[in-house]
């Protein structure tokens, strides 16, 4: 098998070949069809998230590392306990698992494990999808993604996922109330997806690139604000009076500043994404507030089955999407640290 692999850190990506794997008990083989491209390989192919202050959490990967997480292929074999698995079907696989073992594991919530957690191109000595095969420990993290593009099945399994599972913890609003996606890239835009499809209304975009605010007003978003304006915050709050939730899918300190300056008192914060830096607040104002701030991260494989159902039934519009070659795996990064993505790219081995 080839793959686009990290021999060190912060250098490019490099084309390394080893045997292909032969799945054993439970395992069981894809070959890659799509591996999508996401922010978070990045982070993993630079080998540190950055914490702010000059402080950054290392990677703690063993090299070379496959990475990819967001991966759509056809069964080609599987191991003797494998049961169900259908040589030549094709899904998407679920990539957040974990050890089985631990609280959270057992609650369901294999994305938070506690334990030893296996996720597919981002846990040490895991491989992922950048690569001509991948393995998947049970057929039960396979997903039937139905009609549904197989590029696009494989960004949902991290991009859509992500989307789903933040807008879920907004929670019920009501008549009044708005949700702002802020940070309008690929998870953003299946942010605004979503949240169509589970609030029954489009959500305010916001962002610093016009491109992806057009996108987004194009995908349902029902107005659009550029953070880097002056006083966009200003004016979104005079238009609105303060929205009830904001969705960050950037996650860094300039974002996290206009969503603290624009959600309304008893209002929700949801940070997402993992750009770095960090934030302080006086405590008296989250009383005083009644302001709630959480992260969100991925979403669990019920979360996922729910997910694709809804796209399966065709209430979730896709989003831009882009299919490059494997060997285009450099670019393609380099592409998303610069911010000259719209949508998701997928790459084809």
């Amino acid at each position: 098998m080839r793959s686009q692999a990290i021999v060190e850190f912060g250098t490019p990506l490099s084309e390394i070949e080893a045997p292909t794997p032969e799945p054993k008990g439970t395992e069981v083989l894809l070959k890659v069809h799509h591996a999508g491209v996401c922010h978070s390989d990045v982070h993993i192919h630079d080998g540190y998230f950055d914490l702010g202050g000059g402080n950054k959490l290392p990677m703690k990967l063993p090299l070379p590392h496959t990475m990819g997480h967001e991966i759509e292929g056809e069964i080609i074999a599987a191991g003797p306990d494998a049961s169900g698995a259908k040589i030549g079907e094709r899904y998407a696989a679920f990539p957040w698992i974990g050890c089985g073992q631990c609280a959270a594991c057992q609650r369901d919530e294999e994305n938070l494990c506690i334990g030893r957690p296996r996720q597919l191109g981002c846990s040490p000595g895991v491989p992922g999808g950048f690569a001509t095969h991948v393995l998947v420990p049970h057929p039960k993290y396979l997903l039937d993604y139905g009609s549904v593009s197989p590029a696009l099945a494989a960004a949902y399994m991290c991009s859509g996922l992500t989307a789903f599972g933040a807008m879920k913890k907004v929670g019920r609003l009501g008549p009044g109330d708005q949700i702002v996606v802020l940070g309008c890239g690929g998870v953003g835009m299946m942010g605004i997806e979503f949240a169509c499809a589970l609030h029954g209304k489009g959500p305010i975009a916001a962002d610093i690139v016009d491109a992806h605010l057009d996108a987004a007003t194009k995908g349902g978003a029902v107005a659009a604000y550029n953070t880097k304006e002056p006083g966009a915050a200003k004016r979104l709050v005079a238009d609105t009076g303060g929205v009830y939730a904001v969705v960050d899918f950037v996650g860094s300190e300039a974002s996290f500043a206009f969503a603290n300056a624009v959600v309304r008192r008893g209002g929700k914060i949801v940070v997402v994404g993992l750009f770095g830096g960090a934030m302080t607040m006086p405590l008296p104002m989250f009383p005083l507030r009644a302001l709630t701030i959480m992260g969100s991260f991925v979403g669990s494989l019920p979360e996922a089955r729910e997910m694709m159902a809804l796209v399966r039934e065709g209430k979730v519009s896709p989003i831009p999407l882009q299919s490059r070659a494997l060997s285009d795996a450099n670019r393609t990064l380099d592409d998303l640290r610069q911010g000259n993505i719209v949508g998701r790219v997928v790459l084809t081995p």
